[in-house]
């Protein structure tokens, strides 16, 4: 392979297990995803098959507990799988992102009973799962949320509506938030909810921008029964298992932003390289060449904080701010690195023979799921100073 170009990024792993689970990593994207990922996203195909080999091969349980069929990953070497499976596909690093989230909620606030019988099937069994906090009236304003629970002997009823739930409709269980009692944030309970409940059911899946082959839809509760030992954590406690989850789920957004802007960065790479003009390769023109360090300076930021907050987060220390400058900057640097590979591609990059159009048009909801970009903001601003007033 010659010097110049896309290269396999290098990457500062804590172990040599941690070097040969990337490698097998990098083997399932050649074999699995990379070959059908363009095919397939435009035909919006989900890939529940290849979500079925990554659970069998351990992959969607990375950074769980052993006992429970996990594995027993820190954070730092889960979310680098997560960069790769996004660089070849969003859908499948997105869509590993929302199953670790969606098994959050019982691997950080679940009994020993709870976890002992749920876990291993969610993480190794062949199993996926969503998560579901926003609403049609409630997103950014998750303590607004209206979706119900109420206790009916050994039973809660649910009723209510969940928007944009990634899975919605194919998931084969749901971590959910719902109202339990009229008291803001503290009225709220975490429930999961298995995929096959009478009275559930997925609206048709929304037309999106991008990320055609990952179905983001609503979800309605009729009357939806959940027995009492679903429920995660004690009642009321859903909105820190909702705040616990998202820190982490931010950190598995900025990964994905990073391995689209990384796709991007090696197509742009690729394409200068071959194309002449002037007798000469496009990347010999300084304009464009000083566009290409820009953007491998944006991504190299990104994955350094990305992977600062992830020790963080593993040695046990706070990173809820770490997490959304993570989220903020890497999900920005990635939009403006997609914009700029097409850019550089010319008329070729508008065209979806090339997939730089692609990577455009699925940064751009990795500013918006997890938390807006502005909600992001918002964060790290209470964290320096303080409160807005009146709040």
């Amino acid at each position: 392979m010659s010097q110049y170009g896309p290269q396999p990024v290098e990457r500062d792993l804590p172990t040599d297990e941690a070097r040969d689970l990337l490698a097998l990593v990098r083997e399932l994207i050649q074999r699995e995803i990379a070959p059908t990922a363009a095919e397939e996203e435009r035909a919006g195909t989900f890939p529940r098959e290849t979500f079925r080999l990554m659970s069998r091969s351990g992959l969607l349980g990375l950074p769980y507990p052993e006992e429970y069929g996990g594995g027993g990953q820190p954070y730092e070497v889960y979310l680098q799988v997560v960069e790769e499976l996004a660089a070849a596909r969003l859908t499948v690093g997105l869509g590993t992102s929302v199953h670790s989230l969606a098994c959050h909620g019982l691997a950080g606030f679940g009994s020993k009973e709870q976890r002992t019988e749920h876990l291993p099937d969610m993480l190794g069994g062949g199993l996926l799962g969503a998560y579901c906090l926003s609403e049609p009236s409630a997103g950014s304003d998750a303590a607004a949320l209206r979706t119900r629970a109420e206790r009916d002997g050994d039973d809660w009823v649910l009723t209510g509506t969940k928007a944009w739930i990634t899975h919605a409709g194919i998931a084969d269980f749901y971590t959910v938030l719902a109202r339990t009692a009229e008291d803001g944030a503290h009225g709220i309970t975490a429930f999961l909810v298995p995929g096959d409940a009478e009275g559930l059911t997925a609206a048709p899946p929304e037309h999106k921008m991008g990320l055609n082959g990952s179905p983001t839809a609503q979800l309605h509760f009729d009357g939806v029964r959940v027995p009492d030992e679903r429920r995660l954590g004690d009642e009321g406690q859903g909105f820190a298992v909702a705040l616990s989850a998202l820190d982490s789920g931010r950190l598995g957004i900025a990964a994905c932003a990073v391995g689209v802007a990384q796709a991007a960065l090696d197509e742009a790479l690729a394409y200068t390289l071959g194309r002449e003009q002037f007798g000469h390769p496009v990347a010999d023109f300084q304009g464009l060449r000083f566009m290409l360090a820009d953007m491998a300076t944006r991504i190299e930021a990104g994955r350094s904080l990305y992977l600062a907050a992830a020790r963080r987060r593993d040695a046990g220390l706070p990173f809820t701010q770490q997490a959304a400058m993570a989220k903020l900057f890497c999900t920005d640097a990635a939009m403006q690195t997609t914009t700029d590979a097409v850019q550089l591609l010319g008329g070729y990059g508008y065209t979806a023979d090339f997939p730089a159009e692609r990577y455009m048009r699925e940064a751009k909801v990795l500013q918006i799921v997890e938390g807006t970009n502005q909600i992001q903001r918002m964060v790290i601003a209470r964290r320096l100073a303080g409160p807005e007033s009146g709040r």
